[in-house]
C-alpha cells in the first residue's frame, strides 16, 4: 500500500508541475480558447516536467469531427 501512496502523490507532483509549465507560458490568459489551446495546455500538463527539459508540447492543427446532418 505504501508504494502506491507514493505513486500517487508522485503523479500529482508531476501534473502539478506541467499545469506551472503551462501557466508560465500563458496558456490560461488566452482569451480564445480553441481546440489547439485546449491540445497543448493537455499536453503540457501530462508531459510535466519534461518541460523544463526543453519538451514544448504544442498542438498547431486541431480538427473536431462535425455531427452528421
Amino acid at each position: 500500500m505504501k508504494g502506491g501512496k507514493i505513486l500517487s502523490v508522485l503523479a500529482v507532483v508531476w501534473l502539478l508541475s506541467g499545469a506551472v509549465a503551462a501557466y508560465q507560458r500563458d496558456y490560461f490568459s488566452d482569451s480564445e480558447i480553441t481546440c489547439a489551446t485546449v491540445a497543448s495546455i493537455a499536453m503540457t500538463v501530462v508531459v510535466g516536467p519534461m518541460n523544463y527539459r526543453g519538451v514544448n508540447a504544442e498542438a498547431t492543427d486541431c480538427q473536431l469531427p462535425e455531427p452528421s446532418q
